[in-house]
């Protein structure tokens, strides 16, 4: 789970893109926080940048890594 202190800082947003999952080292779409929508590790990555692969972290092996963007920068 993301953490923030200072939600002035933050702005919600309904964007299509929230909503997609992405294999691992899939092409990262948009600089931010991504989701592990299996084991819910949280994983910086950077536009246009490899997202972590499937065996970044501990994570049971019969079970694939999803990414779910959750905060976005801009």
């Amino acid at each position: 789970m993301a953490y923030y202190r200072f939600s002035q800082y933050l702005d919600q947003s309904d964007h299509a893109v929230f909503g997609a999952l992405y294999d691992p080292g899939h092409a990262t779409p948009f600089s931010g926080i991504y989701r592990c929508e299996t084991c819910g590790h949280n994983a910086v990555s950077t536009e246009g940048h490899p997202l972590p692969p499937q065996n970044h972290h501990q994570h049971p092996s019969w079970e694939a890594v999803r990414w779910r963007l959750i905060v976005a920068a801009h």
